[in-house]
């Protein structure tokens, strides 16, 4: 059975021949598209000095992401909070839910910057990350007034305000949200197994708090379409791109799908490639449904988080829509 709910991150790709600018703008319009679509949350992203990604300040772009729509919940997936100072965080956080009472969402990741020069550039290196845990609970207690690190200190924008916290994380980091009591936002990004395995984890040793009960939103690539080469198609852009970053350290701007096949590939990249494609969902509304509740029975996810980016945006937007109706159509076999 699937999840009721349903949600999308946007890291605002950019496409080649295109500009950063043109992504984030196409963010903005794509948010109230998927409004309209009925999808529970828009969440965008944070990468730093990345060519084929534009979405670096994630606060900023999810403020305009908010004035531009009315009714789904807007976030981050999320805030890198090394990169940052937690005041600095629960402030702007403040800000976003003093501006749009009741629709913002607060992300949090434990990443810093993928190259050695990026991570001089934000000020903040590796060690940061170890301190993952002692930020969030900084973070934290600027929301509700308890937090000691810094004494009279207080984010007043935040300060008795209530933003719902998420953890990201890939293994390790569900430890941590159990032990905090939020809810996790988890991948395959280790492989199924490891997620699966760290989901039980979570579940086994969560400690209830002010947020609630344990809550997992699962994040997976999700593409459909007329048939399944189609879909197949439809991530063939970002798989490249991210089989170019892992062989050659960059990430690059989104080619259209012929512009991938023309390509003269090593063996090597070709492997990856596949697995790349391996690893998400594609396919007709029927394929679609039955590897989506498969995934569900395997993982008990609460939500899932789509994370589908494409050089074509219209093609992309048919396919949240025929998701949207399989969702639909999928709640109401069961309420029937």
């Amino acid at each position: 059975m699937l999840p009721s709910r349903f949600s999308v991150l946007d890291r605002s790709p950019v496409r080649a021949n295109s500009s950063p600018g043109a992504a984030l703008r196409e963010t903005v319009a794509f948010a109230r598209e998927i409004e309209a679509l009925g999808y529970h949350r828009f969440w965008v992203s944070e990468h730093h000095s990345v060519p084929g990604i534009a979405g670096a300040a994630p606060l900023v772009l999810a403020s305009a992401v908010a004035a531009a729509t009315s009714t789904i919940r807007v976030g981050t997936g999320g805030v890198m909070l090394p990169n940052h100072p937690p005041l600095v965080v629960a402030e702007q956080f403040g800000v976003l839910e003093s501006l749009f009472p009741g629709r913002i969402d607060m992300g949090l990741g434990r990443s810093v910057g993928f190259t050695g020069g990026i991570r001089r550039a934000l000020g903040h290196g590796k060690d940061d990350a170890e301190r993952f845990g002692e930020q969030v609970s900084e973070l934290l207690g600027y929301f509700d007034g308890t937090q000691e690190r810094h004494p009279g200190v207080h984010a007043v924008a935040a300060e008795g305000t209530r933003v719902p916290a998420f953890l990201l994380a890939t293994g390790a980091g569900a430890d941590l949200a159990a032990e905090l009591g939020l809810p996790l936002v988890i991948g395959a990004i280790r492989g199924e197994k490891a997620m699966i395995d760290a989901i039980a984890r979570y579940r086994d040793n969560f400690r209830q708090s002010s947020f609630g009960p344990a809550y997992v939103i699962v994040s997976t690539a999700v593409s459909v379409a007329g048939n399944s080469a189609r879909a197949r198609d439809l991530l063939l852009p970002e798989a490249w791109s991210t089989t170019y970053s892992r062989t050659r350290g960059e990430f690059p701007p989104l080619l259209a799908p012929d512009q991938v096949r023309a390509l003269s590939i090593t063996d090597r990249e070709r492997e990856r490639l596949d697995q790349a494609l391996a690893g998400q969902i594609h396919g007709t509304e029927s394929e679609v449904l039955d590897r989506l509740e498969g995934l569900a029975g395997r993982t008990g996810a609460d939500e899932f988080l789509i994370t589908t980016a494409s050089h074509d945006r219209a093609e992309l937007l048919e396919s949240y829509r025929r998701l949207a109706g399989l969702v639909r159509a999928g709640v109401a076999t069961v309420a029937g």
